[in-house]
């Protein structure tokens, strides 16, 4: 099977499925683009309907023989599904649905709203600096409607305030619940490493310098993030950044009609 990873920076989507392609030990041509300058869209990345529709907004493309794929969670799965082995997933049945119900509360969730905060903090900025000649010509390529209008919002620096009061309500409520879920002593989020963790991970491991109100106390989750990021698949993942400070690295995330 040939692959092909078309990712960004280290973190968000990309974080998770970079760490999962290094833990479920396939081969793979990375091919690193700026998703904060919305690369994903240029002529020379295939496309269809899935990774041009994507709900996750700007992420990583899998083209696995020549097809291409998209969303961070399923990616994940695919790897995982495809290895020798389930180094990342679950194979009962009930464990794999706990598993999937936890990256969905992740994935609709924590990722907007880490996704909008991070954009506001650290790329509103950069897109303003650009002409608007050049910044349209970035956004052509875009099909969705939907994510067009929000590149526009963030250049625009266009954020309502009440959806930054819920992204950080949503954000504490991600970090609550995971030290809920290590109360009872356990090193991972669902007894056995998986691709819950590292999905978690890479929504919540930007907010820290963001939304830090959000992770006091909470030294349960620092000690897992810590524990994440010591994996040699995460590492590894880190390892590949392109900028010093791959976690302040967002762009455009789920789309904004997930709200609620």
């Amino acid at each position: 099977m040939a692959l092909v990873l078309y990712h960004g920076e280290p973190n968000g989507p990309s974080l998770t499925v970079l760490a999962a392609l290094f833990e479920t030990g396939h081969d793979a041509e990375l091919r690193p683009i700026d998703l904060t300058m919305a690369e994903r869209h240029s002529d020379g990345l295939p496309h269809n309907v899935e990774t041009q529709m994507s709900i996750e907004g700007e992420g990583p493309v899998l083209v696995a023989d020549g097809e291409p794929m998209a969303d961070s969670v399923f990616l994940a799965c695919y790897l995982n599904d495809t290895a020798e082995n389930s180094p990342i997933a679950p194979t009962d049945a009930f464990a794999r649905w706990e598993m999937m119900t936890w990256c969905r509360q992740i994935i609709e969730r924590a990722a907007p709203a880490a996704a909008y905060l991070g954009v506001k903090a650290h790329l509103s900025d950069k897109l303003s600096s650009l002409s608007e000649a050049v910044f349209q010509k970035k956004m052509a390529p875009i099909k969705s409607e939907d994510l067009k209008a929000r590149w526009n919002d963030i250049r625009e620096g266009d954020f309502d305030d009440e959806k930054i009061s819920d992204s950080k309500a949503k954000i504490k409520a991600a970090v609550e619940m995971v030290e809920a879920k290590l109360r009872d002593g356990r090193d991972w989020l669902l007894g056995e490493f998986s691709i819950a963790d590292l999905e978690t991970y890479a929504w919540l491991a930007g907010m820290g310098d963001i939304e830090p109100t959000a992770f006091e106390g909470a030294m349960r989750t620092e000690d897992w993030l810590n524990r994440i990021k010591a994996r040699p698949s995460v590492s590894r993942a880190l390892s590949l950044a392109k900028t010093p400070a791959p976690q302040q690295v967002w762009a455009p995330g789920p789309e904004i009609n997930r709200w609620g």
